[in-house]
């Protein structure tokens, strides 16, 4: 009789990858839909396959395979099993690579003003005919476990991949999100002298979006310049495509809810599930006669875009193309064209 080896796997962790402009319910943030059924069923009819698509890194597959875990993908996002045996060392470490599946996404969420371009760059000193070129592609966000924020939902904590929202600086362009008071307020135009439209009286309340501070500062080698103030360096783990990078660490030493192993390097009974949240478009609804073309009324304060409700009383846009009002090169306002 040939031999039958059989062995059991447990979740490591799992990550969502959720988009509000799917889950909301016109002005009311998923997370403050107030029936528990029909949050359930709005992420039971949610899909993040056709907006991203998600690849383990070469270094990742290499980690992955060397503590025999398995990723496959979810409606949601990824999951990462290991054998229930398994210990991972602490400072194991795997990265995922984030890129977009569906290009209309870019119209409907926020922060997407932000080009992503690729330079290549090289020390102009350096003649010789090896020389090493430099790639990066700036505006892509990093997140980690290790820099993540929790917020507390009733009786759940919730656990988000990106860091806390940052206070109001300089350099904030169009959609920054930023903290002031205690409040979480979005910019509707560019600094300087950029508008805010407030969205929760207290950031707390809400989740932790993906926001601007996600985005490391890049540190240059000696001697190359021209190097994008942030982003990421492209190469063997990082490929041209990319949208955003997940890092994830076994061991977070300064808060263990964001640890996927326990102290023993063991999985934990209760694996933990790591969310990324991606904001919804906010534009100022503008009304258009038909026939002539000509403006009948706007909205006095941009409203959310999604899917599901109307955030306003008239009839809400199309998901489609958002127009940037200018002042030279600087954005006043995102509009929304609803011909009526």
């Amino acid at each position: 009789m040939a031999e039958r080896i059989t062995g059991s796997y447990t979740r490591l962790f799992e990550v969502r990858l959720l988009h509000h402009y799917w889950l909301d319910d016109g002005g009311v943030v998923f997370d403050k839909i107030a029936d528990p059924a029909r949050r359930n069923a709005r992420l039971l009819d949610y899909g993040a396959g056709p907006l991203f698509a998600v690849t383990p890194s070469p270094s990742a597959l290499a980690a992955l395979g060397a503590a025999h875990c398995i990723f496959k993908t979810t409606p949601l996002g990824f999951v990462v099993g290991a054998p229930t045996d398994a210990v991972v060392p602490a400072d194991t470490m795997f990265s995922f690579v984030v890129s977009i599946a569906d290009g209309q996404i870019f119209d409907y969420t926020a922060l997407t003003f932000r080009p992503q371009q690729i330079y290549e760059l090289f020390d102009p000193t350096d003649f010789s005919p090896d020389r090493t070129t430099y790639r990066y592609k700036d505006n892509v966000p990093v997140l980690s476990n290790l820099s993540g924020t929790k917020r507390t939902f009733g009786a759940d904590t919730v656990l988000f991949l990106s860091r806390e929202i940052p206070p109001p600086a300089a350099s904030d362009a169009v959609e920054s999100l930023v903290q002031s008071a205690g409040a979480l307020l979005q910019l509707t135009g560019d600094n300087p002298g950029a508008a805010t439209q407030l969205l929760a009286a207290q950031a707390s309340d809400v989740p932790v979006f993906v926001n601007q501070g996600d985005v490391p500062a890049i540190v240059p080698p000696d001697g190359v310049t021209g190097v994008p103030a942030r982003g990421v360096a492209l190469g063997a783990d990082v490929a041209d495509n990319v949208f955003m990078v997940i890092s994830l660490t076994a061991v977070r030493a300064d808060d263990d809810a964001f640890s996927f192993v326990d102290g023993t390097g063991a999985p934990k009974p209760v694996a933990p599930i790591y969310e990324v949240r991606f904001k919804n478009r906010s534009t100022v609804w503008t009304y258009l006669d038909k026939q002539s073309g000509s403006v009948l009324s706007a909205e006095a304060s941009p409203l959310p875009l999604t899917y599901f409700g109307n955030a306003g009383t008239k009839q809400k846009p199309s998901r489609g193309i958002v127009k940037a009002q200018k002042s030279g090169e600087r954005v006043t306002q995102l509009i929304s064209e609803i011909y009526v």
